[in-house]
């Protein structure tokens, strides 16, 4: 059976009398579904003047914007593969990925230009507005702006459909490939279930589009029930979001965990969220006492849950009026999860740590060109997340730690979430990573870099004596590190690799504090 992804998001709305609906608002730019039906068709003939066939692929590198959505529809609804990549990596690390891609057109924001002077492709489109230009041989310049219906590819749900490359936390991106029906699978289970979403929403998301987790929030969940999405263009601020939201009154909010630490920390007033009816958080672990401080102020429902790029979104999620602060939640329907130990047997008692699997219809089909990858992350159906997760009773999922997180202090195992969720109890801790260094002696040694809130200042001691009263002996950090900021991915994740380097460096001091 045909199946286009781009028809089941745009075309079925204004097929139904619903093109005069806005669709998206951004960048200067408010585009109704009929505005980004020509916007699609536009990109389709654009792909057709450039001669790129059906399957191959096409860079997008290009601030959260409709330009932005339009080309990513159109390539699908062409049978190209659309891959969006990280405008916020530096040239010398996104080129070598276009490069991986084997994308043979890029397109790219004005301001953005120099990102992709040495990528090893054909012809380079520029967007800067409503202007489509590419630089052709001998100086010319074609512009695009034919907006005259363009045919759909033949394509079915399991067609190739895009790629995204994974934000790289253990330093090496890798492309993971999705197919046309990965995008509703999303729409049909958590934005409708968790975060109820209907055609009067208005979706504001701090992840961008090149994000799995932003791809859902700003274009698959609002399109999907003929809502709107609310666009950011510019890096995210807490002045220039909440800016937005007093401007385009989102209804659906969602974020980071360490953005929603920086609203706190910020002060923001507490009615300045008052359009939003829900706020999504993913990316991290959302610490209880981070969850209980957000509620508390803005009072409205905070869910936290887990997704990965494989799996395209979330799939396990707290739900309102059921959140449990400091988990993720119980699986979403339509998904199924295990956990398991080393010997890759399901452990069924609840409470006992193991390693998280989740299958469900959402899930990529492997990592562009990377066998070995493949083989280890896609077991059949099941999807090994890497994740180290607790189940209860309830079916609620607690989160530990990646499997390469995970610190063994003393022969025993600790979990740095754990740790990091009580250090952020602290009046004077604004984020926290935790991570296992070796010391003087090569034993593996808990250490924590944390970032102070505003106006406050950190102390060893007292982040000591507040560890003493609240966990074991062995999880507690024995030293601790004042950072301004915590190493990220160009997707917000904490670069723990990165952080456990800076803190071996020779010349690098750490207190470490007595055990007793």
């Amino acid at each position: 059976m045909t199946y286009n992804a781009a028809v089941w998001l745009v075309d079925r709305h204004v097929a139904a009398g619903h093109g005069g609906r806005p669709a998206t608002v951004g960048g200067g730019a408010r585009w109704t579904y009929a505005d980004l039906q020509a916007g699609v068709w536009r990109a389709q003939n654009a792909l057709a003047d450039l001669g790129v066939r059906r399957t191959e692929r096409v860079a997008l590198v290009m601030d959260d914007e409709p330009s932005l959505v339009a080309w990513f529809l159109g390539a699908l609804r062409s049978g190209v593969v659309p891959v969006p990549l990280s405008t916020m990596l530096r040239a010398g690390d996104l080129v070598p990925v276009i490069d991986d891609a084997v994308a043979d057109v890029v397109v790219v924001s004005a301001r953005h230009h120099a990102l992709v002077a040495g990528a090893p492709v054909r012809a380079t489109v520029t967007v800067d507005g409503d202007r489509w230009a590419c630089d052709a041989p001998g100086g010319a310049v074609s512009v695009f702006d034919d907006r005259a219906e363009a045919p759909v590819a033949p394509t079915t749900a399991d067609s190739p459909g895009f790629w995204l490359y994974s934000s790289g936390t253990t330093g090496v991106p890798k492309g993971v490939m999705h197919r046309h029906g990965s995008l509703e699978a999303t729409a049909s289970t958590y934005a409708r279930e968790v975060l109820r979403i209907g055609p009067e929403d208005r979706c504001l998301s701090v992840a961008k589009l090149f994000f799995a987790y932003g791809l859902g929030n700003s274009l698959t969940f609002p399109l999907s029930v003929g809502a709107s999405s609310v666009l950011c263009p510019a890096a995210p601020t807490v002045a220039g979001i909440t800016e937005l939201v007093e401007r385009e009154q989102p209804t659906i909010f969602c974020a980071t965990p360490g953005f929603l630490a920086s609203i706190l920390d910020a002060d923001v007033a507490p009615d300045a969220f008052a359009c939003v009816r829900v706020v999504a958080s993913a990316g991290e672990v959302l610490p209880a006492d981070l969850h209980r401080r957000f509620t508390s102020r803005f009072g409205m429902p905070l869910l936290d849950g887990i997704g990965t790029t494989e799996a395209l979104h979330i799939f396990a999620s707290n739900r309102i009026g059921a959140e449990r602060g400091g988990s993720s939640g119980t699986v979403v329907d339509g998904y199924e999860v295990e956990l398991r130990d080393e010997a890759d047997e399901v452990l069924t008692d609840p409470d006992v740590p193991g390693f998280l699997h989740v299958r469900g219809p959402s899930l990529a089909v492997g990592y562009w060109s990377r066998h070995g990858a493949t083989q280890a992350a896609f077991r059949g159906e099941w999807l090994r997340t890497g994740d180290v997760y607790t189940r209860d009773a309830e079916g609620v999922l607690t989160f530990l730690g990646r499997n390469t997180d995970m610190i063994k202090a003393g022969g025993i195992w600790v979990s740095p979430a754990e740790v990091e969720a009580v250090l952020v109890e602290h009046g004077d801790v604004l984020e926290c990573a935790v991570v296992g260094v070796r010391d003087g002696r090569g034993l593996e040694t808990v250490v924590a870099a944390v970032v102070a809130r505003s106006g406050r200042a950190i102390d060893a001691g007292t982040l000591e004596a507040h560890c003493r009263a609240r966990m074991a002996a062995f999880k507690r950090p024995r030293g601790f590190v004042a950072v301004d900021a915590l190493p990220r991915t160009a997707t917000g994740k904490v670069r723990r690799f990165a952080l456990r380097d800076a803190l071996t460096q020779e010349g690098t001091t750490w207190t470490i504090r007595p055990a007793g």
